[in-house]
């Protein structure tokens, strides 16, 4: 039944959030411009397409999750309902930047047209995950909580804790100030001078300490301010043209879209989970088609970066965070990219003032793994957080990683390959072996050698028998778990019969 409650427009905890978020988007669009620009695309599609169009994208999501947010406070009677944090998924946008985007481009030799290809590849993959959200709500109820999760905290754990403390300490003057500025008022709950919000006096006080000691120049400052203009958020026709090469000459990029997609798909399923854990329960299917519907609007606007609910969003919930951030956001960033602001944001803060944030989000989300779920699940919330860290290693090596990382264990590569699938799965198996439940562990083994067979996991690309001593191990302990099932039946049965002939001996 639906409450009356004052759910607030704005409150101040939502300016803690609004940082974290805004930092998280920013630093997306950022790289998006820096690494197009170096690959050789004019600014006129750099920030008058491509970053348009993401904006939109981030626009319709967020302003929808506050839509979603009032609407579950609402139903519930609650004013402690935090939005779902949402913006372009980082490990999307670097598939999409390097495995569409750099060899559509290789391919036509035409900048233009490897945007257009692009844009088309992005739309499909946000109708596929519109499609794919009509089962959302049966994913969610059939994997366990510890393996989503777990597989969450690995990502946390590494690319976005790990990684923003390295770069909190890359300027420690700067990084580690702020760190604790935001301990001390966030989880130590201490006010701040003059009532300022802790993240925006934790970017302050990074900012001016940059920039006094010369860590941060005004030269930054000038080159960002050469890109401001005016930029329109205009529909274009470029994903038609783009797809007729998409299904043509270039179908071989639909190989990346297709796994890269039921990934997103699945990190918004587990980064929902996560909300739900930490007590915001949304309807999943929603969010996935959300998610889809805001990608492909963005494509219509030029875009080509799919969108997902964020990890941050745990943290979001924990700063007291309601819906105000998440309006803010769409209305920061809609006016940031029509002006071309973006850059000269991102030159005026630097990276090691806003890392921190990050770091409390990452172990905000680790800590829920394992608080929301009871002490015996714990083996299994470690052993899903794992494929993420060779999966980091991984990456960070870039091309060179199979030569470099194989020195340490020729297990790393195929560890890190489809990590998010191979955490879902270990997690899982961990799950049911614990509850007994071997058969349910066993399905799960089976999942894990379809994925392997056809290189969801485990291999460099999809092919058929794209790892085939990953499939035949997993089926094998498939094999395995049907005989512990067998096992554990017999020994129930047994049990019960000794139970009631002692019944029988004791009457």
């Amino acid at each position: 039944m639906n409450k009356a409650v004052h759910y607030p427009l704005y409150k101040k905890e939502d300016t803690d959030a609004f940082f974290a978020l805004f930092q998280n988007n920013l630093a997306n669009f950022v790289i998006i411009a820096v690494t197009m620009l170096g690959m050789g695309f004019p600014t006129s599609i750099v920030f008058g397409k491509v970053i348009p169009g993401a904006a939109v994208a981030v626009m319709v999501g967020n302003l929808y999750y506050a839509h979603m947010a009032k609407r579950l406070a609402k139903k519930e009677g609650r004013v402690d309902v935090t939005a779902l944090s949402y913006g372009i998924s980082t490990p999307v946008m670097f598939v999409f930047l390097f495995g569409v985007l750099a060899p559509a481009k290789a391919l036509t030799n035409d900048p233009e047209l490897a945007w257009k290809i692009a844009v088309a590849a992005a739309f499909l993959s946000g109708l596929i995950e519109a499609i794919v959200s009509i089962t959302g709500n049966w994913v969610r109820n059939h994997i366990p909580r510890a393996a989503m999760l777990g597989a969450l905290a690995g990502v946390a754990l590494t690319f976005i804790a790990g990684e923003m403390l390295f770069n909190t300490f890359s300027i420690p003057v700067v990084g580690l100030v702020t760190l604790v500025i935001i301990i001390v008022g966030i989880v130590g709950k201490l006010t701040m001078p003059f009532k300022i919000p802790t993240a925006l006096f934790a970017i302050l006080m990074g900012t001016i300490l940059a920039f006094s000691l010369g860590h941060q120049s005004t030269d930054k400052l000038v080159e960002g301010l050469n890109n401001v203009g005016f930029y329109p958020l205009l529909p274009t026709l470029a994903g038609l043209e783009g797809m007729t090469y998409l299904f043509g000459a270039l179908i071989g990029l639909l190989a990346v879209v297709l796994p890269i997609t039921l990934y997103n798909a699945i990190e918004t399923m587990n980064n929902v989970e996560a909300m739900a854990a930490a007590g915001d329960s949304y309807d999943v299917r929603e969010c996935q088609a959300v998610d889809g519907v805001g990608t492909m609007l963005g494509a219509v606007f030029g875009g080509l970066f799919p969108t997902t609910v964020y990890i941050a969003t745990v943290g979001s919930k924990m700063m007291g965070a309601g819906r105000g951030y998440s309006i803010l956001n769409a209305i920061v960033f809609g006016l940031a990219a029509m002006t071309g602001m973006i850059a000269v944001l991102a030159a005026v803060i630097p990276i090691a003032a806003v890392a921190p944030i990050l770091v409390f989000v990452g172990i905000s989300m680790v800590s829920t793994a394992f608080q929301s779920n009871e002490n015996k699940y714990y083996p299994a919330v470690a052993l899903a957080m794992l494929p993420y860290l060779a999966n980091y290693v991984m990456t960070r090596f870039n091309n060179a990683a199979g030569e470099v990382v194989s020195k340490i264990s020729e297990g790393i590569v195929p560890l890190g390959q489809g990590a998010m699938f191979t955490a879902i799965v270990l997690g899982s198996i961990t799950v049911f072996i614990i509850d007994k439940q071997y058969v349910k562990a066993s399905i799960f083994s089976l999942v894990g050698a379809f994925l392997s067979f056809v290189g969801f996991m485990h291999a460099p690309k999809l092919a058929l028998n794209a790892a085939p001593q990953y499939s035949l191990a997993y089926l094998l302990v498939a094999i395995f778990l049907v005989y512990c099932a067998y096992q554990h039946a017999n020994a129930a049965v047994k049990s019960d019969h000794s139970i009631s002939v002692g019944q029988k001996v004791a009457s």
